[in-house]
């Protein structure tokens, strides 16, 4: 898609292509702290090229529109929880999925955990200067153990019933599960009793009633996972140290944003689409 630079009263401005902000941006080997947030780790993940060029040399791509409608589920689910939270009572959804043990977890700083843009849970990596965050949607706790369950909440609309197994094992959920394995991560990093299970919480909209009427239909699933954290402190070191160095990396070859600059490149500087190096690369040298 096309996307416009706008300022706060939604007024098309220039778009400089660079962030405004020094601070958004790391320079390699710098002492001061530098926040990477989950989504940054799950960049890094898929394309090392595109995550140098954002959060070390500045670039600003280009956005894509807001989730409202799953916002709106989330923010609703929130009340709901927050309603049990407060009771210290389980969920409706809890005791017909095997969780009547559990209450939506009772913290201080729950608020501070789900904002993901000013804060989030929090861990700062070895003595690095690289602070992980990431915006957890919910933490239930098992009444038991006083162990603490990850969830996050997840709407969809596909026809049919959402097989849970399915759900986990569909490729494109893949960065469902990197996600909830860096939450778990923090979390047990920041001193916690994580549970080996964590838990999606699937809203998935239904599309074969009769007709709108101003409503939407969900049905509601709760999907188990087991959580795995053991890969992530590995990649992060190279996170970090593909940070600390002045050379930008290679592009994924699957990756849509480097192949469209490459091709982009290769219009505007026909001259240099010569040898087997690509455009881009040579124009980076």
């Amino acid at each position: 898609m096309i996307d416009l630079k706008r300022n706060s009263k939604k007024e098309p401005v220039q778009a400089t292509g660079v962030r405004a902000r020094e601070s958004s941006s790391y320079t390699p080997n710098q002492t001061y702290d530098f926040k990477i947030s989950r989504g940054r780790f799950s960049n890094f993940l898929i394309c090392k090229r595109c995550f140098y060029l954002d959060r070390v040399m500045g670039l600003d791509p280009p956005g894509t529109p807001g989730w409202t409608l799953n916002e709106t589920t989330d923010l609703l689910l929130k009340k709901e929880f927050d309603h049990c939270r407060e009771k210290q009572i389980p969920h409706r959804l809890f005791t017909e999925n095997g969780l009547g043990h559990a209450v939506p977890f009772d913290h201080p700083e729950m608020d501070n955990w789900r904002n993901s843009l000013h804060h989030g849970l929090m861990l700062r990596h070895k003595d690095t200067p690289i602070i992980l965050t990431g915006g957890v949607d919910d933490i239930w706790q098992d009444t038991r153990t006083k162990q603490l369950f990850v969830v996050d909440y997840k709407s969809q609309a596909k026809n049919g019933v959402v097989d849970k197994q399915d759900y986990l094992d569909d490729p494109y959920h893949d960065g469902y599960k990197i996600q909830m394995d860096f939450y778990a991560y923090l979390l047990s990093g920041m001193g916690f009793d994580v549970h080996p299970t964590s838990y999606f919480l699937v809203c998935n909209a239904k599309r074969d009633d009769d007709g709108f009427h101003k409503t939407m239909t969900f049905d509601e699933y709760i999907v188990p996972y087991n959580w795995n954290s053991d890969w992530i402190e590995s990649k992060v070191d190279e996170m970090v140290a593909l940070m600390n160095q002045h050379e930008i990396p290679d592009s994924n070859e699957c990756c849509k944003n480097c192949a469209y600059s490459e091709q982009y490149a290769k219009v505007v500087h026909p001259e240099r689409n010569t040898g087997s190096k690509s455009v881009q690369r040579r124009l980076f040298l």
